[in-house]
């Protein structure tokens, strides 16, 4: 037809070429619009030749077939094929089935003996900091969800404040110009002053057009990364130059058969004003450094950072429901089957960012940020913990897990610990608070590495059933071994694990056998300082008595003695704890 079309003259012929570069314009510069379609092909791409082949050679038999009862019976088979796909694919799940058991083949897992320790734990959860960032901006304003990255060497909640997307034409002329940068370790979180960093972005998560960040990112996607790539969550850090920049994790598919995602790379969007130069860029070829997850150990910055994209962590810690072999997980059987808990009140689910300390835990992992999950078996009555799963949060192509099911260790999951606190504060209005956010506390107390789960209580605003943060938090410590509550000063960190010590070590010591910890220091400080009262009162009544000044070479001679006194004890504190351990080994 337009062959035809073409051969009626130059008029026609002109026709055809305008809008030919039209339509190649338009593919171009809105490739960003149809993408979406591109991978959503590209995921289903198995499903969607297979449809196609069974319809091509169906409707071909359909008409080539002059019975009516053949016609008939061919669009039977036809409805009952794809009838049976939808069934089996989308309402049972075995599409996302067999894409999970993907990931679980294609995953580099490494089963860990020893638990990690937590490091620089965060007071705050997520939902609290969103609030309150909130609070301290105004009406044209809007902040990005928070994400808790390394920044200087400290762990920092990170957002931009970015146009509100309430207003369009301040998605169009603003840009992002401050973000915020918190730390996550104090219990009083400050959204002024030294954390309120002046920086400007002309791209922004909550601008419009080609200055979105989900648009800049993919007009920067070369054709094959159009079919394979999709950005995901957005962060904001420093680069090696001590430059803020944003830094866009990136989805990249994998697989022919039933394909899955996994960790590709990050997009680096440096920040800067708005020009002309930079639209034209912008249109053109998009904005952002693309930096391959091989090429991720070159910029020291982007490594034991948090820049994997959640939808990734997630499959991959869900996948594990596979250890027990490719059909444990259907429903006659699921022995060691587990699942990812939901908390209906917890506006933020797992994974939670957390950063642990594996140099005693295992040589190959570094210590750093982590997304970690706790794992439970899929029964909704059931609420044990039975994988501690931790993912690299840098993308790293590993994951570790330890498995707490085999060694019977009997530890409630996190599904387990509303309950639990909710009923060790009966006085509470559990209507409009909720303990919300039960991240892994794990320290060694009292000659044991002892698991927790640190919860906090946070406020519900009736009107949005959003969270009211609180500069001083309620937080509570639950043994996941002994299932009993602490509720701790969110104001002096230091002091938790003596505070839990001393709820608990009655309990531990009948139980366990263990000795004096805590107490023996105490004991032990309180002997030194009598014992240098006592050296005190001696030089006072030699002094009195004899109205003679003491030399300095016996000034110097009670010094040591009080020395020597307090290293002896510590010996003997340290010997009586080595005996407590080979004692609990045995």
């Amino acid at each position: 037809m337009i062959k035809n079309y073409w051969n009626k003259g130059g008029k026609q012929k002109a026709i055809v070429v305008v809008l030919t570069l039209v339509i190649i314009g338009l593919l171009f510069f809105l490739r960003d619009d149809y993408q979406p379609a591109l991978l959503f092909f590209r995921k289903y791409i198995f499903i969607i030749l297979l449809s196609a082949v069974v319809l091509f050679f169906g409707l071909r038999k359909f008409r080539k077939s002059a019975s009516t009862g053949t016609r008939l019976g061919i669009l039977g088979l036809l409805v009952a094929f794809f009838g049976l796909l939808y069934v089996l694919g989308w309402h049972l799940q075995l599409y996302d089935y067999m894409k999970t058991y993907n990931v679980f083949n294609n995953l580099n897992r490494v089963e860990i003996n020893e638990l990690p320790l937590t490091q620089n734990e965060r007071i705050q959860p997520l939902r609290n900091i969103f609030s309150m960032a909130n609070e301290s901006v105004g009406e044209t304003k809007d902040v990005s969800l928070p994400h808790l990255v390394r920044v200087d060497g400290e762990n920092k909640w990170t957002m931009a404040i970015q146009p509100t997307e309430k207003y369009v034409w301040q998605g169009m002329s603003d840009n992002t110009e401050e973000v915020f940068a918190v730390p996550s370790t104090t219990p009083f979180p400050r959204f002024s002053n030294e954390n309120r960093i002046p920086v400007t972005f002309s791209i922004g998560e909550s601008l419009k057009f080609s200055r979105n960040t989900y648009n800049a990112v993919v007009q920067r996607f070369n054709p094959w990364m159009l079919f394979n790539y999709e950005p995901s969550d957005t962060y904001y850090m420093k680069n090696d130059k001590g430059d803020w920049v944003e830094v866009v994790s990136l989805i990249k598919w994998k697989g022919f058969f039933f394909p899955y995602p996994t960790f590709g790379g990050v997009m680096i969007i440096e920040n800067g004003e708005h020009d002309f130069n930079d639209y034209l860029e912008r249109m053109a070829i998009g904005k952002g450094t693309f930096i391959a997850p091989d090429e991720m150990k070159n910029y020291p910055f982007l490594t034991r950072q948090n820049t994997l994209a959640e939808k990734v962590s997630r499959l991959q810690a869900e996948s594990l429901k596979f250890l027990g072999g490719f059909s444990d997980p259907l429903p006659w059987n699921m022995e060691t089957a587990v699942k990812i808990p939901v908390l209906p009140d917890d506006q933020n689910q797992q994974p939670f960012v957390t950063d642990f300390d594996f140099s005693e835990a295992n040589k190959d992992a570094y210590s750093g940020l982590y997304h970690w999950f706790g794992l439970e078996p899929v029964g909704d009555e059931r609420t044990s913990l039975t994988y501690s799963v931790f993912v690299p949060a840098d993308g790293t192509e590993k994951l570790f897990y330890y498995d707490h099911a085999s060694k019977k260790q009997g530890y409630a999951g996190v599904s387990a610990m509303p309950l639990k606190v909710i009923e060790s504060r009966k006085e509470y209005d559990w209507s409009v608070n909720k303990p919300v956010e039960f991240r892994p506390y794990i320290k060694e107390i009292a000659g044991k590495k002892r698991m927790f789960f640190l919860g906090t209580i946070s406020s519900i605003k009736k009107d949005n059933a959003q969270f009211d943060g609180s500069a001083t938090p309620d937080l509570a410590l639950i043994d996941s071994e002994y299932r009993d509550v602490v509720w701790i000063d969110a104001k002096h960190p230091s002091q938790w694990e003596k505070t839990v010590y001393n709820q608990l070590n009655e309990a531990w010591r009948a139980s366990e056998g263990i000795g004096n910890y805590f107490q023996e220091d105490n004991t032990m400080l309180d002997t030194l300082n009598d014992l240098e009262d006592k050296v005190i009162e001696i030089d006072s009544t030699l002094t009195n008595s004899t109205n003679k000044d003491l030399t300095v070479e016996e000034l110097k001679a009670q010094i040591d003695s009080i020395k020597n006194a307090r290293k002896q004890s510590e010996v003997e504190r340290l010997q009586r704890e080595l005996d407590s351990l080979k004692a609990l080994e045995n």
